[in-house]
């Protein structure tokens, strides 16, 4: 294939190089899974993002993360899926469309549930197709053709299925339970997406009178209101202090109610007075001894957490408000005795933010107990599903270990509908796939399904299961890797685990890379509260999509936080635009080389042997460690060789022979540039898609894109340990001179002798066949190399591995305004030592000053007191 006349413009600006070139990626199918029986599958499915706005900065993380993995492995000659698709999000997104038809002056009552489902579709619609335009600005190789939705009609049906298997096995059932209740969304919520945070609150002793007449007993409460629902007091069976109450009763104050005093083995002796209020309906711990008692169940709330008949005169107030307004009558009964202050662990909702109620409902439950044991048991076996890093497993296998059954059932009309049937006149529960014949004769239970429920089905319900056969699920079921934050490992990642193990036999995945959150420069969770989040989309819009995906993917280790960084973000950029330099000097200089014509088989310098070699051992570092997701160490490596090895050494020493007469070593030179340019885009290609592509197609190259080019591999060939060695000396000396040269303030251009000693005549060999390259970057007035050189004794010298360079100072300075210079130095440095050690031995910033700062200021004096010495050594050498 010919190259194309050179189109690079001189200007490397992402925007101009990024636009069009997803959709041309598109046309051209690159992204699509072929089916392709000679390859092996590999696949993953998209963490499905919420159809409720925005892709955040922790989106594009996790979706490049998995955008580089797949492109690598596509390159590798995989049939690679990557399935996208997206989350109904229940609470969230009927929160949002219920928040837009308020502003509308309507709620989703006015609209009926039918009406209302519609206009979330729409809503669905809206956001589904923004979210498609941000995958495309970041770049993502995403398979469309298979594109999936949990509410599509095949996800429904693996939803139905599993809940009605799950019945049937009596592993989901129907319950009275005390369950986490948002009073705001007028919804149970799981465990897990309660938030608990420490609030001042109090604790309230009371003392209850005993029925006989004959005292009192006392106890302690965080929420009074709850007390209109006691139906006990309950102590230890052993507190001598008590024992002789149980089977009493003492009265209810205010509601008047006669309750017994039972004992139960939960109470704890120690701690307050060894006696507690019993609300079996509005306490999870009250509940089991309840039932342990067969105490009776009083609901005193209703679901908006406002109270309700049977809490007498206090009906229809708010939940706090009735707090106060209890506490006061208490307090004038002479029942309240004390108000203690107490801080608090208290669960607030993470949809809405309202404090959440423990509250008595009949809601559906998936008995958990089961199906995690075959869980924890896979993580035994040898097709278990491993955590990278592995530190994340036990985060796992604790909450499994510890599992609570699943409260699944939500009072929304938004999600899967439970596929149950009440029979209108018996009451009959019927489960299953269809209505019952008779459908007038039912009515269908009206809540939905937690959104995780679905969710827990990705894998494979995107893949056409339940029905085993469907090709796709096949083929690339079990996944290959899930790559999501830690943050929902409990959420999400277990779920999938264990539905996995329990409809497919099978783990859902090889491997789960874990990572964490982005983070602002100072470290805090970006958050609209704090103001301090960060749009993907401006970040690409300023520095291009290749800039914002080599930060992210390389700026922590798997595991860790990531802190977001401007600066950093633009010294990516800079990074891109000395590549895109490099390679436009690379290709004007190239002269319309055809692919065919790439030959390196001739004589070869040192620096070309060096390159090819550093090519080597960065296409086995890149390889090895991208297959451990080490991403951060594999950008380190790309970085130290495209900007040192190839850019700051290659393409400089290219030069003598792009420069010079010999045809033939032009040629070579050519063809090396071509080749390690065309391998290094394909190493960085899964991190910087769009510049890589439009720097491949203007070389000379075989294939339609860079998308679908063969990954590198390690030519033993070229693997040069001698020449490595020799380039290494050479490099060591350009430095020592370059530095010689700056501390003595005479610049480059300016000629001046040199000296090398060298220890053996292999040594001197190499520097002799090198001879070019010292004179062209050391610009010697004069070159001297030899075995036994004197050393004058006015010079400055460097020692490197085998060789000492010495350059005679004798007409490079005015030695006598040099040492003036030097003493100015020494003094400035002096200062400076003076100024940290008076900061450090102060009392008052020691202990106000944070660590960080301290240890700054101690570095400080530590480079300030080694500069001084340094100067004080060389004024001494220069006085003599």
């Amino acid at each position: 294939m010919e190259t194309k006349e050179l189109t690079m413009p001189t200007k490397y600006d992402p925007q101009t190089i990024e636009q069009g070139r997803y959709e041309w990626w598109l046309k051209g199918k690159f992204f699509e899974a072929k089916g392709d029986e000679s390859k092996q599958p590999y696949s993953i499915v998209i963490p499905p993002p919420n159809v409720t706005g925005k892709l955040h900065l922790g989106h594009a993380w996790d979706t490049t993360l998995q955008d580089i993995v797949t492109r690598m492995k596509r390159m590798q000659g995989y049939d690679v899926l990557w399935l996208p698709g997206m989350d109904h999000a229940g609470i969230a997104t009927q929160a949002k469309v219920e928040e837009k038809l308020r502003s509308e002056g309507k709620s989703r009552y006015d609209l009926g549930r039918e009406k209302f489902v519609e206009e979330t579709w729409k809503w669905k619609e809206e956001y589904a197709s923004h979210i498609r335009q941000q995958w495309a600005k970041v770049g993502l190789g995403l398979d469309y053709s298979r594109e999936r939705f949990t509410l599509d009609e095949g996800l429904s049906k693996a939803v139905q299925e599993v809940f009605v298997t799950l019945y049937q096995k009596g592993l989901i059932y129907r319950g009275e339970y005390i369950i986490n209740w948002d009073p705001s969304t007028k919804t149970a919520i799981s465990d897990i997406e309660v938030i608990y945070k420490d609030i001042q609150g109090a604790f309230y002793h009371m003392r209850y009178p005993l029925a006989d007449g004959s005292g009192h007993i006392e106890i302690a409460t965080t929420r009074p209101e709850t007390m209109l629902g006691d139906t006990a007091v309950a102590v230890h069976p052993e507190d001598d202090r008590y024992k002789h109450l149980i089977g009493k009763t003492v009265i209810l104050p205010i509601v008047g109610r006669e309750i017994p005093i039972v004992g139960d083995d939960y109470v704890d002796m120690e701690f307050g007075s060894g006696a507690v209020k019993i609300t079996p309906a509005h306490d999870p711990n009250d509940f089991e001894i309840g039932n342990r008692h067969n105490l009776e169940r009083v609901l005193v709330m209703n679901e908006d957490g406002s109270m309700n008949a049977k809490a007498g005169k206090y009906q229809d107030m708010d939940r706090f408000e009735c707090r106060k307004q209890i506490v006061k009558d208490l307090q004038e009964q002479g029942v309240l005795f004390k108000i203690e202050d107490h801080m608090h662990s208290v669960g607030h909702s993470e949809r809405s933010g309202a404090v959440v109620e423990p509250y008595l409902s009949t809601q559906w439950f998936v008995k958990m107990q089961p199906l995690a044991d075959e869980a924890i048991a896979l993580q035994n076996k040898e097709e278990k599903v491993n955590f990278v890093p592995d530190r994340f497993e036990k985060t796992y296998l604790r909450w499994m270990e510890n599992i609570r059954d699943w409260c699944i059932s939500r009072q929304l009309w938004w999600g899967h509908r439970i596929p149950a049937w009440y029979h209108k006149e018996t009451g009959e529960i019927y489960v299953g796939n269809e209505a019952p014949a008779d459908s007038e004769n039912w009515e269908q239970d009206k809540d939905v399904l937690d959104t995780w429920f679905s969710s827990a089905l990705w894998p494979f319900s995107t893949m056409g299961w339940p029905d085993k056969e469907s090709a796709d699920f096949k083929r690339y079921f079990p996944t290959d890797a899930l790559v999501t934050g830690y943050d929902i490992i409990f959420f999400w990642v277990s779920r999938m685990i264990f539905q996995s193990i329990e409809f497919t036999g099978e783990r859902p995945f090889k491997d789960v890379l874990i990572h964490g959150l982005v983070r602002d420069e100072q470290g805090r969770k970006m958050s609209k509260s704090l103001g301090n989040g960060v749009d993907p989309m401006d970040v690409i819009d300023k520095y291009g999509a290749d800039s914002l995906r080599y930060f992210l993917s390389t700026g922590s280790s798997p595991g860790q936080d990531l802190r977001y960084s401007t600066e950093k973000v633009e010294s990516t950029w800079n990074f891109a635009n000395k590549i895109w330099n490099a390679s436009r000097f690379a290709l004007m200089n190239m002269d319309g080389m055809k692919f065919e014509e790439i030959d390196f088989s001739g004589e070869k310098s040192v620096a070309d042997k060096w390159i090819l070699n550093q090519l080597n051992e960065t296409i086995e570092t890149v390889t090895r460690l991208s297959a451990r997701y080490e991403f951060g160490e594999v950008g380190r490596a790309l970085y130290n060789f495209i900007w040192d090895d190839f850019c700051d050494w290659y393409i400089e020493m290219a030069k003598l022979p792009l420069y010079g007469e010999d045809e033939a070593a032009k040629k070579t030179t050519r063809s090396i540039l071509a080749h390690v340019l065309d391998q290094t885009m394909r190493l960085l290609h899964p991190f910087m898609p769009f510049i890589t592509e439009e720097i491949w197609q203007n070389l000379p190259h075989q294939g339609e894109s860079i998308t679908i080019a063969k990954w590198p591999e390690v030519d033993p060939a070229l693997t040069d340990a001698q020449a490595a060695q020799e380039m290494k000396m050479l490099m060591e000396m350009i430095r020592s001179v370059r530095n010689i040269r700056a501390e003595v303030n005479t610049p480059m251009s300016k000629k001046v002798k040199m000296l090398v000693k060298v220890k053996d005549e292999d040594i001197l060999n190499a520097l002799e066949k090198n001879r070019g390259y010292i004179e062209k970057f050391c610009n010697p007035e004069e070159l001297q190399i030899g075995t036994d050189i004197e050393t004058p004794d006015k010079a400055m010298t460097a020692i490197v591995t085998g060789l000492e360079i010495i350059l005679p100072l004798e007409g490079l300075i005015n030695i006598d305004e040099e040492i003036a210079r030097l003493e100015k130095e020494y003094e400035k440095y002096s200062k400076e030592v003076e100024r940290v050690e008076k900061k450090l031995s102060n009392e008052g910033f020691m202990k106000k000053a944070p660590e960080s700062v301290v240890l700054e200021e101690r570095a400080k004096e530590k480079d300030y007191r080694e500069k001084r010495t340094m100067v004080e050594a060389r004024i001494k050498e220069l006085r003599g």
